[in-house]
């Protein structure tokens, strides 16, 4: 039976995607002024709304399709190790562990900009410290991202960049698809 498309990724999972890539594009390579900060915490108020709508969006947004729970970790680790890494509608487990991953630390990295900012840490490096140490984090999160989200396409031929642009993915079973 031939695959079919199933749509995956709603706007709202969507634009929160590439409106976040572009800000932490933006925030890890563009000056740091006034704008870098308000756009830190515009990233993390998307973050927030992204954790809501795991609660209550669409089916394949919800945390309950993607959470990486340990035994969904060891059943992926061993299709990755057989070769025929399993098929996920939504994220696969280890999509879903870099994902809140990357969340965290767009948060911890508003929470350190903002208590840079406040007085009573006038003159304390060690906000700026925090702020630069999960900087580099984040810019080492994203690149296993981007890297991970590109073998994957390759690997499985399903192109997942694609995915996140358009919202559908390709289903090999054919069916509605359930995502484990």
């Amino acid at each position: 039976m031939p695959a079919r498309r199933v749509k995956t990724w709603d706007i709202g999972v969507r634009l929160t995607h590439w409106t976040v890539a572009g800000i932490v594009a933006w925030n890890l390579f563009g000056p740091t002024d006034q704008v870098h900060r308000v756009l830190g915490y515009v990233a993390a108020g998307l973050v927030g709304f992204r954790v809501v709508w795991g609660f209550v969006g669409t089916q394949y947004a919800r945390f309950e399709a993607w959470w990486p729970t340990l035994p969904h970790l060891v059943d992926y680790l061993g299709s990755l190790g057989r070769g025929r890494p399993m098929h996920h509608l939504s994220h696969n487990p280890l999509g879903g562990l870099m994902a809140i991953a990357l969340w965290l630390l767009i948060l911890a990295l508003a929470a350190s900009g903002w208590l840079m900012r406040l007085d009573a840490f006038w003159g304390e490096d060690w906000p700026h410290d925090i702020h630069t140490y999960l900087s580099t984090a984040l810019e080492i999160c994203v690149c296993a991202h981007i890297v991970g989200a590109i073998v994957m396409s390759v690997w499985t031929r399903d192109n997942l960049i694609l995915a996140m642009l358009t919202g559908f993915k390709r289903n090999p079973g054919g069916d509605s698809g359930t995502d484990r």
